[in-house]
């Protein structure tokens, strides 16, 4: 009896054995064609001398679950972009670091989603702060700290690759274990 359930098996056994050959030596359909990325405008990766913007500004609103705010004006000046303003919130008589970020988008709770560091000049990745005093700002007694930086290299308006308004800047902490927290982001926007 088990010979003749053997031989009711065999004819489809074959039979698969048949298909699946047929299926590995058969073509395979060719890859569906990727779509293009459309290439960056070539202004993005140029310098520019100038902007086309008098003035932009960023609200910086608290991140990483900070006390930390300000705001800061921002005007085209000889070499760049001078930065100024006031930042409170901070450690008392402490050292912080100002930078400019690639991504104008402070949605993330501890602001990574800004990117980041940016160079206005190289348009690429690069460590350390901008600025005079590479992006220092040192608070008062009060935790407030009074800005007054140039950021070298960089424009407002124009869309060139040193422009940067739809960036963001960031506070980075100073307190310790934390000194290199984003404990403020804003988006440099147009206006006053």
């Amino acid at each position: 009896m088990s010979r003749f359930r053997h031989a009711r098996r065999l004819p489809f056994a074959v039979a698969a054995t048949l298909l699946l050959a047929a299926c590995a030596s058969a073509p395979r359909p060719a890859a569906a064609p990727q779509p293009q990325q459309p290439a960056p405008a070539a202004a993005s990766h140029q310098i520019a001398a100038s902007g086309t913007l008098d003035s932009a500004v960023a609200n910086l609103a608290s991140a990483s679950g900070s006390l930390v705010s300000g705001r800061v004006v921002l005007v085209p000046a000889a070499g760049g972009v001078r930065v100024r303003g006031q930042v409170g919130g901070l450690v008392r008589n402490g050292a912080h670091g100002l930078q400019l970020h690639e991504r104008g988008d402070c949605s993330a709770v501890d602001a990574r989603s800004a990117g980041r560091y940016f160079d206005p000049l190289a348009t690429t990745r690069q460590d350390g702060a901008v600025g005079s005093d590479p992006g220092r700002i040192v608070a008062g007694p009060d935790g407030v700290a009074s800005v007054d930086l140039l950021l070298r290299g960089a424009v407002l308006g124009g869309g060139a690759g040193n422009d940067i308004v739809g960036r963001s800047l960031l506070v980075l902490g100073a307190t310790p274990g934390a000194i290199s927290a984003r404990v403020a982001c804003g988006v440099v926007t147009a206006g006053e």
